[in-house]
């Protein structure tokens, strides 16, 4: 336990943001040499209406910011409830991702939109990026959306579960 005044340490910090029930995604890019990047990201927030922004949080470390970095644009594949293996597997090590799920090309950046696990995909242009401990904020102002149908897939208390959509439409008083 932490003493009172001092800073949380790195296993408080995961045990808290565990209770944290979030939506799960794959950001995606491509490098300088056209090769494919993605991870499972719940670091994901809008942060702006108008420009339309958003802001993922992405590991310093990552190949997938590397790609950012190269490209100057992201998706946010926001996953649906049967996607568990992708999250899992754009979670994991394995290499050849991209071979193992159904992905094609974004209309307007070209950039990976896993079709068949994604309720939505987002392109998004980087308008900047700030470090922060051990990863950099990206923020993306969204230049498109393609849209579909289904539960959205959540991740919390360590493990994955589907949202569903309420039946009794929610006043926006």
């Amino acid at each position: 336990m932490t003493e009172p005044g001092g800073p949380a340490t790195p296993g408080e910090f995961r045990g808290f943001m565990r209770s944290f029930v979030t939506g799960v995604t794959v950001v995606a890019s491509v490098d300088e040499s056209g090769g494919l990047h993605g991870l499972t990201c719940n670091s994901l927030s809008s942060v702006s209406l108008d420009p339309p922004t958003l802001l993922v949080c992405l590991d310093v470390r990552s190949g997938t910011l590397g790609a950012v970095r190269d490209s100057g644009a992201f998706t946010v594949n926001l996953l649906g409830e049967a996607a568990q293996g992708t999250a899992e597997l754009f979670a994991s090590a394995e290499k050849d991702r991209f071979d193992r799920v159904t992905w094609k090309r974004t209309a307007l950046t070209g950039l990976p939109w896993l079709v068949e696990d994604a309720l939505a995909v987002a392109e998004c242009r980087v308008s900047h990026a700030v470090p922060v401990g051990d990863h950099v904020v990206v923020f993306g102002r969204v230049v498109n959306i393609e849209s579909g149908e289904g539960n959205p897939l959540l991740y919390g208390m360590g493990r994955f579960a589907a949202a569903e959509r309420p039946t009794v439409p929610v006043s926006r008083a």
